[in-house]
């Protein structure tokens, strides 16, 4: 199965980044408040970066890599 790491523009002008086996589905949810606590109370804009992994492992290390990146680096990666 295909994991997916994936960062969402919320309503402050914040970013989350997640992970998920669909996105788009994912994404609905977090629209829905039934998302992460953080985008439940920010509220979200829009998928801003998908990146596709093998297997949940890889995603999961991605994911804390880019949580680990400071703002300026994380929109640097949206370029890339």
């Amino acid at each position: 199965m295909k994991y997916y790491v994936y960062i969402l523009e919320c309503q402050d002008d914040t970013l989350y980044t997640g992970i998920a086996t669909d996105v788009k589905r994912r994404f609905k949810e977090h629209l829905e408040g039934k998302g992460a606590k953080y985008t439940k109370s920010r509220g979200v804009k829009k998928i801003i970066f998908q990146e596709e992994h093998k297997d949940r492992s890889s995603a999961l290390k991605r994911e804390i890599e880019i949580k680990k990146m400071n703002r300026r680096a994380k929109l640097a990666l949206l370029k890339a």
